[in-house]
């Protein structure tokens, strides 16, 4: 007998004696819940893309015809296209990044999204930062979240109703404070932590008999696919460049490939790549050296042959040196190409658009250090539906063992989604130190890193240790708060789609009633799985700090090195009473030197070593420190996803096979000691 199909497949026996399987609504339904997902982030992020640059009536179009507006806690809510475009355009003022020297970049990253049981409508809950200045010296910083609400319409999907709630805000000089410097209340949630695991509910209802062929619905899963691949590729792409890790970077062109500075230079092929990479410096970092490129709001348009890629996206650039306390911000717009050679994407063009350079102790106010750039890149299509009708023609049948092929690679890209959902909802409940939910979040065995303790294991333990670390006492008003964002994740995705590997950023900015907030940075290694129908934490490892910023005057380049006759410091005091299942010192090498480790502690302006769980995800080169798999599983390996019935997800080239494992990291390790 074959093995059980969907009850809405309908399935006849040929004389061949092949299984057959006729496509019912039922496949088509599932591939557009994925796709509404997509395009929901896509709308959003036009959002951004079109406030960079002043662009407030194609803003006010990503709203439903009925759509709302409301910019505040008990701000007036606003609706109709020309309301909200002028009210966006009297908020903006002179800071629209229209006017010459003028900036409006909002960052808007983080989702968590929840569909509707009916695919009709959904809901998300977004991130938000605002840098602003008219060019004449006046600026405005400004932070807070979302909470939306989308409806599909007949012409694609809209914001429906659009809820911005403001917790600091001030300008450039100074720094920002909490709104009215008073506490912050909790923003309500649309999710819990049963919810943010599932980002598509299961259809309810039969299915309508539809007419699309097995070859449209292959080529829309394989359009997912690809973005998963250039996403990952992109945001690769922008950590090696952090670390000006100069030869990963080159080894994800193509060779015929251009890179364009707009008003700076034009570059051509590999060597030119390695030229424009070497504008920044020599190839890797050393001691007091901040390179750092965030990656926010990026939209990828897969071409309909399927063997070209856009991407457009804004960078903001946090770079330094401590070594002469000098530090300065880049504003950039980017439009790269790619291309798929043999089934790998590689990039093939890269356009940056620099907006605004400033001094990092002058800020933008006078519109930066180089004259601005009106050259706007062009903006990539995000109000349509990504299929609108059958493309091809025939019978529309397709083997079982291709249809479940195909249920796979479905599976594998609404994995992706998962997967950053569950990153992004941890974030917001560690924001609000709720540890009950922060703990739900993790799968029944899952496990997670303390800062400066160890790893503790099951949601319950994991909530103990927070409560351990941060008390109860708490008022649901915050003094102060420090956010974790965790944007541009490379999830990489088993075979299977039952479990995910998901390296993120944490940019960390911080508010306070009483005094600046300030960034810092680190770095996620983190591991998801699909349990019990719902996605889940499984590990989750904070590398930090790589730098930090003491205070909002001071940033990222006012670090001195630490007094290496200094005792290392010692792990949080509070693990004395609450022990951890697996201390920092005892994972041993990876963890050796962040505090509380084996070895001896790095502590920026000094460079910390960079990990990696995955090799160039095009050429398989092996970084520097790389470390397959969660980080404690090397002593507990127990814990590892392979020894609880999930697959560990690929370790680098994809095209090379999903087990792909380039160096064993036992040897690397026992070389290396």
């Amino acid at each position: 007998m074959p093995d059980q199909l969907s009850p809405d497949l309908h399935i006849s026996y040929s004389n061949a004696g092949i299984w057959y399987c006729g496509v019912t609504g039922d496949e088509a339904r599932e591939i557009t819940r994925v796709e509404s997902i997509r395009e929901i982030k896509d709308i959003q992020r036009s959002f951004a893309h079109f406030a960079q640059v002043g662009q407030w009536d194609s803003i006010a179009s990503l709203f439903s015809s009925n759509g709302t507006l409301t910019w505040g806690w008990n701000a007036t809510s606003l609706s109709g296209h020309s309301s909200i475009a002028k009210w966006l355009q009297e908020d903006a003022g002179a800071m629209n990044g229209v006017v010459p020297g003028s900036l409006n970049t909002m960052v808007i990253e983080n989702p968590v999204l929840n569909l509707a049981v009916d695919g009709l409508s959904a809901k998300g809950r977004w991130n938000g930062l605002r840098f602003g200045g008219d060019g004449k010296g006046e600026t405005r910083i400004q932070g807070g979240i979302y909470e939306n609400e989308y409806v599909r319409t007949k012409t694609g999907w809209r914001i429906s109703r659009l809820h911005y709630y403001d917790m600091y805000e001030g300008p450039y000089v100074g720094g920002w404070r909490n709104i009215g410097k008073r506490g912050i209340p909790i923003v309500p949630y649309h999710f819990t932590p049963e919810e943010s695991g599932i980002v598509i509910p299961p259809a309810v209802g039969e299915a309508p008999m539809t007419n699309v062929s097995v070859e449209d619905l292959e080529l829309r899963i394989a359009r997912l696919n690809d973005e998963d691949q250039v996403r990952n590729l992109m945001h690769a792409h922008g950590y090696y460049v952090d670390r000006r890790m100069w030869s990963d970077v080159v080894d994800l062109h193509a060779v015929n490939t251009t890179v364009k500075i707009t008003g700076v230079a034009n570059y051509t092929g590999l060597a030119g790549v390695k030229k424009a990479l070497e504008r920044m410096g020599p190839e890797n970092l050393k001691q007091g050296i901040a390179n750092d490129h965030p990656i926010f709001d990026m939209i990828v348009h897969i071409a309909s042959d399927g063997e070209t890629a856009t991407a457009r996206g804004i960078e903001i650039a946090m770079l330094g040196n401590a070594n002469n306390r000098t530090a300065s911000w880049e504003f950039n717009i980017f439009r790269n190409q790619f291309i798929k050679e043999n089934g790998v994407w590689l990039i093939r063009n890269v356009e940056i658009k620099p907006l605004i350079v400033a001094d990092y102790y002058k800020g933008w106010g006078n519109g930066g250090l180089k004259a601005p750039n009106f050259d706007v890149p062009s903006f990539l299509p995000s109000t349509g539906f990504r299929f609108t009708g059958s493309k091809s023609a025939g019978a529309s049948i397709v083997s079982r063992v291709d249809l479940k092929n195909l249920q796979r690679r479905l599976q594998r890209s609404a994995a992706y989604d998962g997967a950053e959902n569950q990153s992004h909802a941890y974030g917001y409940f560690l924001d609000d130190i709720d540890c009950e939910r922060m703990g739900a979040l993790f799968a029944k065995r899952g496990h997670k890193a303390s800062p400066f303790a160890g790893f503790f294991i099951t949601p319950e333990r994991i909530d103990k240790a927070c409560i351990a670390s941060y008390g109860t006492n708490r008022s649901t008003l915050r003094q102060s708060i420090s956010f974790h964002w965790r944007p541009q994740p490379v999830v990489l995705v088993s075979e299977d789609g039952r479990s995910a590997t998901l390296r993120a950023r944490l940019l960390q900015p911080s508010t306070s009633a009483t005094k600046a907030g300030h960034f810092n940075n680190a770095i996620y290694h983190d591991q998801m799985v699909l349990e019990d129908g719902k996605w889940r934490l499984w590990s989750v490892t904070i590398d930090e700090f790589y730098w930090t910023s003491s205070t909002w005057e001071g940033g990222w380049a006012d670090a001195k090195p630490r007094n290496s006759s200094a005792p290392d410091p010692e792990p949080a005091p509070w693990t004395k009473k609450y022990p951890p299942d697996v201390s920092i010192a005892e994972v041993g090498l990876r963890e050796s030197t962040f505090r509380g480790g084996s070895g001896k502690y790095i502590e920026w302006p000094e460079i910390q070593r960079m990990w990696f769980q995955y090799s160039n995800l095009v050429s398989g080169r092996v970084p520097e420190y790389y470390w397959p798999g969660c980080v404690p599983c090397q002593v507990r390996s127990d814990w590892a996803l392979s020894a609880n019935g999930y697959q560990e997800p690929p370790t680098g080239p994809f095209h090379r096979g999903p087990q792909y494992k380039p160096v064993p990291v036992e040897r690397m390790m026992s070389d290396r000691l």
